[in-house]
């Protein structure tokens, strides 16, 4: 087999012509000037880079691969890219370092809520259903907040411990905390909680409220129902749960291998609230979740969840099992977004780039939903070799610049086909029929 010769080239090509699209779909929504009116650290310099052409040119360096700051630093090579987001120059690793190093808790606090909320606020969706949960980073340093704590994965390493909150219909996130590692899974949940409703997603009616067993407090019952919140959360297996579920007689066979009941329970001198409790045979469900409580009875896991919804036991389950789409986002956020590695030495620094990454998660989601109608298909690692990696180069054309997308023709009138969905869009983008 006979090698090809190799030549060199000065023509500038990117490798991702296709983030023309992502270009136009981010001039649709004007976030680039709303990002103006927040109170962002300003540059130092009149020769520091503006606050927007940061924090997009960070979007752009994760929605293109990066998963490190230092990745972001190969864009600044990429002239054609620049050309195509209107840019002279892209910020350097050191840039974003500086720039997400000027937050603090009060800085964190005034941006985030406002922007999330400005976001929700384009966006046609009522009814909403709101899951809240909470993951591990784990930490290889000694970064602030990092500490050890529960770390499924990585036993004994320092970690993070964010907060999360997800648009059930939109697959979008609500909000998010950081947390140090060794913060209890209940810690600060009913302020986050607050923030969530009243500030992120403020204006938008809440239909259900779903989360997890760290959430599972007097408090926070007692919060969602004095604000009116009906609500499915998964219940710890506290030793007085386990003895109340032995006594529960009368299952109800659901289908084969799990049987269902329901009891009325106090928790921690809390009033009677219901409680729906599955029951499933491993060797029948060798895969589901749950855990086995009863040594005296072997060979079933058992689930429960209390609820203020006044529906049959098998609709309370299913409504709670679509929550585990969030885990996907999750997923997603930490092996697509480099939600796990962009890191700093200031916990308030992490946290903004953090936060950032969940708007850049938004802005995919809407890009994918909308320019793509791919609502529940098409990850970002695919989406890259989708549409977004196309060789382009920019050439001049009766007096004006052109880009010129390396396409086959067969997929010409796809491509197309997308351009015009993003020049027809405009805010409030409609789910009414999500």
């Amino acid at each position: 087999m006979v090698n090809l010769p190799i030549e060199y080239s000065d023509k500038q090509v990117t490798p991702f012509g296709g983030m023309s699209l992502m270009k136009r779909f981010i001039d649709q929504t004007g976030i680039r000037s709303y990002l103006d009116n927040l109170n962002l650290p300003q540059p130092g310099s009149n020769r520091g880079y503006e606050p927007n052409h940061i924090i997009e040119s960070f979007w752009l360096g994760i929605w293109t691969g990066a998963s490190r700051y230092i990745h972001c630093d190969w864009l600044r090579y990429d002239k054609t890219l620049h050309e195509i987001f209107g840019w002279e120059e892209m910020p350097s690793q050191s840039t974003y370092s500086r720039f997400f190093g000027k937050f603090s808790q009060k800085r964190n606090t005034e941006v985030f809520p406002e922007m999330q909320n400005w976001f929700f606020d384009q966006l046609n969706v009522e009814n909403i259903t709101v899951d809240f949960d909470s993951t591990v980073i784990t930490r290889y340093g000694d970064q602030q907040g990092s500490a050890k704590g529960y770390n499924p994965n990585k036993r004994g390493r320092n970690s993070h411990h964010p907060l999360m909150a997800f648009v059930s219909q939109t697959r979008m996130v609500a909000n998010a905390w950081l947390r140090p590692g060794n913060t209890a899974d209940s810690s600060n949940c009913k302020a986050f909680m607050e923030e969530t409703f009243q500030e992120a997603l403020k204006g938008k009616k809440i239909g259900l409220v779903r989360a997890d067993s760290g959430f599972y407090t007097e408090e926070l019952m007692s919060y969602l129902e004095s604000e009116s919140l009906n609500y499915i959360m998964a219940v710890r297996m506290y030793p007085n749960i386990k003895s109340t579920i032995w006594g529960l007689n009368d299952w109800v066979s659901l289908t084969k291998g799990i049987e269902l009941n329901e009891m009325v329970f106090s928790h921690e001198n809390g009033k009677p609230r219901r409680y729906i409790i599955v029951k499933k045979q491993v060797e029948m469900r060798p895969n589901a979740g749950g855990k086995e409580l009863f040594e005296d009875l072997p060979g079933y896991r058992y689930s429960c969840f209390v609820t203020s919804l006044d529906l049959p036991l098998d609709q309370v389950w299913n409504i709670y099992n679509t929550r585990a789409d969030c885990e996907n986002r999750i997923k997603e956020l930490k092996q697509d977004f480099g939600l796990e590695n962009f890191c700093l030495k200031d916990f308030w620094a992490t946290e903004a780039s953090f936060r950032f990454i969940m708007i850049a998660y938004n802005l995919m989601s809407l890009f994918r939903h909308f320019a793509l109608n791919h609502h529940k298909r098409a990850t970002l690692n695919t989406l890259r070799s989708y549409c977004f990696a196309l060789g382009a180069w920019s050439v001049n054309h009766s007096n004006k610049k052109v880009l010129k997308i390396a396409l086959p023709s067969k997929r010409r009138p796809w491509m197309d086909g997308i351009f015009s969905n993003i020049r027809n869009l405009s805010p409030p983008f409609d789910y009414s029929n999500a």
